[in-house]
């Protein structure tokens, strides 16, 4: 009888790239994604941020920054890819580099926006 050595089975070439693949992307969403006073919910092309009011609140999304500058009844003022815009609740997006703009919702506590890429920028 001869004894041989026991094998380890091997994960697929192609299964353990996209694995690797799928790691590296969530870490690199991970830290592309930074925020002070603020949350955000992204997918592929836009997020929605929600600050909180009150305090210095700020985050990077997409590849940009965006921070609330202001906010006084349903108006508020923020500042997006280096332009300060000011919103108001259920009109049209703004344009900021690149990005539409839009002001889902204020109260006394928090301010959320939307931000997405246009299409072709």
């Amino acid at each position: 009888m001869t004894k041989r050595p026991a094998t380890i089975p091997m994960v697929p070439n192609r299964r353990a790239a996209g694995l690797f693949a799928g790691l590296a992307l969530g870490l690199a969403v991970l830290a592309g994604c930074s925020s002070q006073g603020a949350s955000t919910d992204c997918a592929v092309d836009a997020c929605t941020v929600t600050f909180d009011r009150g305090v210095d609140a700020r985050t990077t999304i997409l590849g940009i920054e965006a921070k609330l500058v202001g906010a006084e009844g349903d108006q508020v003022t923020v500042e997006v890819a280096g332009e300060q815009l000011t919103l108001t609740t259920g009109q049209q997006a703004a344009e900021a580099g690149g990005f539409s703009v839009t002001l889902d919702s204020v109260t006394d506590q928090q301010v959320k926006i939307r931000v997405a890429r246009n299409p072709g920028s």
